[in-house]
């Protein structure tokens, strides 16, 4: 069997999300490709794991930028030519160009599955996300197999939708093995690094760096708090408008911007509090990471999180800077360990083996279809 996996870029989604399922792929005797852009800064550095082959595709994040079009003409020449049993898509772009590539490969029998990892409509998103996905999303939803969905909300918006069949799998799982109680060494060895002294508070965000993951609303929080310390774990096209923020408000010393980090595991353990300020998410991996790692979360509400941490106290307006304040403030003072036990507990529903075979048995009920048809 051979499988095609399309996303937009490697290194933040690709590598950050699927290496488990190729491995999976691979040990179950399939032949496994990769198409997507090589976003490494050093392109030499793009090696995929579990991947027999890889097509670098120069996907824009934009949807409307002409460089698709040139993506979209490389991409239906791999589909074309490779004969795949299975092209499972995922990113608003990688989905849109791969469903629109691959009409006539699924007219030869082919198998298209999509991975929503968060529609951009959702309840509350601006009219303009309506305006531009939602008919994408629903016209494509024809040419598509098995749409996944990731989150409960999404699930039942897209069962509108003429896919030939509908999805729930929750997430890309976790693998909650990497995450354990704190390690009081290597604590203070990071923190050490990190010049941050040892009985001081540590808030910790892990994202890219741009607007819609929100960490300048916690820049912007931090004058609040004496001694409170922000790190950040990721990059992104805004690490010098908040350097510069950071500067403006005093609290330059109090802020760490690390960058891509591949040993997140380390700074959960460092850290005290994990912050998750996003205005859209799908089911945010970073969020499941802190709270198996037995950290106080206090995070924006949005899908996602609101899907994870449900009725907790410590769910604030990603607009509202105060109310952040306020819900910091809580999470400072107080020792809440029955919330903390209560997110370790939960999301063992996200286990990255059971959420594997999940999937597993989608690729399998897809295939035994396909060769019932041929």
């Amino acid at each position: 069997m051979k499988v095609l996996f399309v996303a937009t870029v490697v290194r933040t989604h690709i590598m950050e999300f699927h290496i488990p399922y190729l491995k999976m792929l691979k040990e179950m005797g399939w032949e496994t490709a990769v198409a997507a852009r090589n976003d490494y800064d050093n392109p030499e550095e793009c090696v995929i794991p579990y991947c027999d082959k890889f097509f670098d595709i120069p996907f824009e994040r934009n949807p409307i930028k002409f460089g698709n079009i040139k993506a979209y003409k490389k991409l239906k020449r791999i589909i074309d030519d490779g004969e795949y049993d299975i092209i499972h898509c995922h990113t608003p772009v990688g989905a849109m160009l791969t469903r629109l590539a691959a009409s006539k490969a699924r007219r030869k029998g082919t198998k298209v599955i999509y991975t929503a990892h968060g529609f951009h409509f959702y309840k509350g998103a601006p009219l303009l996300n309506w305006i531009v996905y939602y008919p994408v999303e629903r016209l494509l939803a024809r040419k598509t197999d098995v749409l996944i969905t990731i989150t409960k909300e999404d699930f039942q918006r897209a069962q509108k939708f003429k896919s030939k069949r509908v999805e729930y799998v929750p997430g890309v799982g976790v693998n909650l093995e990497k995450f354990c109680k704190k390690n009081k060494e290597k604590r203070e060895e990071v923190r050490r690094k990190l010049n941050i002294p040892f009985d001081s508070k540590v808030l910790l965000s892990v994202g890219e760096l741009n607007k819609n993951k929100n960490h300048r609303i916690v820049i912007e929080a931090l004058p609040d708090f004496k001694d409170v310390y922000y790190v950040i774990c990721g990059r992104g096209p805004l690490l010098e408008e908040y350097t510069k923020l950071a500067q403006n408000l005093g609290v330059e010393n109090r802020v760490r911007l690390v960058g891509y980090r591949n040993d997140v595991a380390v700074f959960y353990n460092m850290a005290d509090i994990f912050v998750f300020p996003s205005f859209r998410e799908g089911l945010p991996v970073a969020l499941m990471e802190a709270m198996a790692s037995e950290m106080l979360c206090v995070s924006s509400c949005n899908r996602g999180s609101n899907e994870l941490m449900k009725e907790s106290e410590y769910l604030f307006d990603p607009s509202d800077k105060c109310e952040l304040v306020v819900k910091l403030y809580k999470a400072l003072t107080c020792d809440d360990q029955k919330e903390i036990d209560r997110n370790r507990k939960f999301v063992q529903n996200y286990k990255l083996e059971t959420i594997c075979n999940q999937v597993r048995k989608i690729y399998l009920r897809e295939i035994k279809i396909k060769n019932e048809k041929d």
